[in-house]
């Protein structure tokens, strides 16, 4: 509690600095991993792509203006997405305006509609985080430094969570599972490894499946069928009170990367 005979606080004695929160979203579209960038329409950088993301409001948390800034992109409502805050960046340099922090976020969306520009920017579009990756695409400000990171932070997140079901619609199978893994790690994996996984990781629960996928005109005992006769099995992810990603009880080792911790299944091997 400040007492009367305290010095008053004089804000002017410091330099002025802004926040802003930037976002990278993740999708997969056309069985490769991308992420969602806008053309900036004013200056610094006009004409340059770069993150979704703005000033944090004054009466605004940094998730809310996150969100915010995602849903001006995407027209997409609260809770459409899985969302995280990944890191804040501050380099004195980092904005030629002014001293401004970013605290970044990144997220995954199963279904993103055609992008839209909102607030000043001219035009949004999902691009394929390889051609970040190879240098044929530049960002703006130091956002390439942070959409590495964040892809990293997702890339790592597969090997021991259930993140990977959230570029899915709620219930998937097996196989379209195994294709996020393979898009985001960009590489192939062999289907025994990891159905071994996904049924023994703990993180994914088995669901039945629906009638629709069993189109026959009596009961069969699907154990009597042939491997390439039964419809496949639904899965789900398993999530942990707070609403993230369950946790596994054993590792997938990324191909090329070796398991951190706990036992690992050498999904990439042929």
């Amino acid at each position: 509690m400040v007492s009367e005979n305290s010095p008053r606080y004089d804000a002017t004695a410091f330099p002025p600095f802004a926040v802003t929160a930037d976002v990278s979203l993740f999708t997969i579209r056309d069985g490769a991993l991308q992420v969602l960038l806008i053309e900036r329409g004013g200056e610094p950088y006009r004409g340059a792509w770069a993150l979704p993301g703005g000033f944090v409001r004054p009466n605004e948390n940094l998730k809310d203006a996150a969100a915010r800034e995602l849903a001006e992109e995407t027209g997409l409502a609260w809770g459409a997405w899985h969302l995280e805050q990944l890191a804040a960046y501050g380099a004195p340099d980092r904005d030629p305006r002014m001293r401004v922090v970013t605290v970044a976020f990144w997220a995954v969306c199963a279904e993103v509609p055609t992008p839209r520009g909102g607030g000043d920017a001219a035009r949004a579009d999902l691009v394929p985080m390889a051609r970040i990756e190879s240098g044929a695409v530049r960002l703006a400000f130091d956002h390439e430094r942070i959409v590495r990171d964040a892809v990293e932070r997702i890339r790592s997140s597969l090997e021991h969570t259930a993140l990977a079901a959230w570029f899915c619609s709620p219930e998937f199978t097996i196989r379209e599972l195994r294709r996020v893994y393979e898009a985001v790690w960009g590489t192939p994996l062999d289907p025994g490894n990891f159905q071994r996984y996904v049924r023994e990781s703990g993180a994914f629960e088995q669901r039945a499946a629906p009638p629709s996928r069993v189109n026959f005109d009596r009961q069969v005992d699907l154990n009597m069928l042939p491997e390439r006769g039964r419809p496949a099995s639904l899965w789900a992810a398993r999530q942990t009170e707070d609403g993230f990603p369950a946790t596994a009880t054993r590792t997938l080792a990324r191909p090329g990367r070796s398991s951190r911790a706990g036992a690992s299944t050498p999904a990439g091997s042929r």
